[in-house]
């Protein structure tokens, strides 16, 4: 049993290596097509037509199978949400990481063998270990976002003011970049930049709608460049969309204040099975792992598990409202 233990192990480490060279395969092909897009933005192609912008991007953004076909490409992926999330690394030194997580997740799940199959309970843990970087991303990321959306309706009321004071769009832009904190700043900062270069205000609007996906963000790139195709007061279209948000942001507390007690019983029952198990392991030691090696627990273990899980998906879609 040792020896296919170690066996197995040299085998997922293999497979984890050759996901990792991968990897830096699909890094390299997504840098030349980085620098070959870029040579485009700053030749001003392809030229995007915004009256429909919402639209494109909605279609743009797939769902269902061709939703879970896409995120196969994974190195593209984890770039843009790396990017997204304000960090400086590269999708290669997160698939790196995760793929190093994954050995000591190798041997500490064949150590415990919680499940009654040392190799089973080895590729779970496995698994979540290597997930732990990408969940981390995901967690920085929804961080920054949310703070770029508080950070949003401040942006626009400056960039209203400073309008009805006579100045440019563009040299607005630049103001709200160099006034305001980061991360929204920054994010300003590199859309004047980008159109300061060369680029068509159409091309670098896009871009930053791209590396702030909020719909706001949305709004705001379809009010601006609609103005310049139809004509109309920019300032005061901005002050009214600042507003909008502000008031989404009130109902938005007011919902999440209904939801609490929903989301505590969510949390509690989420937790409260594993609370438990662990101090059945405590108090009881044999306890679960007898019942670990007979055939029938093992099925209601994995039946805890699955049952588990669901019920905290479908509490998770109780208990979120989207406003």
């Amino acid at each position: 049993m040792t020896v296919m233990l170690i066996a197995v192990w040299v085998l997922i480490f293999g497979l984890v290596l050759a996901a990792t060279k991968v990897g830096f395969k699909f890094v390299d092909a997504r840098q030349k097509k980085q620098m070959i897009d870029r040579l485009h933005v700053a030749a001003g192609e392809p030229v995007v037509e915004i009256s429909n912008l919402l639209r494109e991007l909605d279609m743009d953004k797939p769902d269902g199978l061709m939703a879970r076909i896409k995120a196969f490409r994974f190195a593209r992926h984890a770039q843009r949400q790396i990017q997204q999330a304000g960090l400086s690394w590269s999708a290669t030194h997160l698939l790196l990481a995760m793929g190093l997580l994954c050995v000591p997740g190798l041997g500490v799940g064949a150590a415990i063998g919680l499940l009654g199959n040392r190799l089973l309970t080895a590729i779970v843990v496995a698994v979540g270990a290597g997930f732990l970087p990408y969940y981390y991303v995901r967690r920085k990321r929804k961080k920054r976002l949310d703070t770029l959306e508080e950070q949003f309706p401040e942006a626009l009321d400056f960039l209203s003011r400073s309008m009805r004071a006579g100045h440019a769009f563009t040299i607005s832009l630049q103001m709200v970049g160099e006034e305001l904190a980061d991360p929204l700043g920054q994010e300003f900062r590199t859309l004047f930049n980008e159109q300061n270069l060369g680029a068509t205000l159409e091309s670098a609007l896009r871009n930053f709608t791209e590396r702030v996906p909020l719909l706001d963000v949305r709004f705001f790139t379809s009010s601006v460049l609609l103005q310049k195709q139809t004509g109309g007061n920019l300032a005061e279209i901005l002050t009214r969309l600042a507003y909008v948000i502000r008031e989404r942001f009130r109902l938005k507390g007011q919902v999440r204040a209904a939801s609490a007690h929903g989301r505590m019983t969510a949390t509690i029952l989420t937790i409260l099975p594993i609370a438990t198990m662990l101090g059945m392991l405590f108090v009881a030691p044999g306890y679960l792992q007898g019942m670990a090696k007979d055939p029938d627990g093992k099925w209601l273990i994995g039946g805890s598990i699955a049952a588990q899980l669901i019920g905290y998906y479908f509490i998770k879609k109780i208990i979120t409202i989207k406003v």
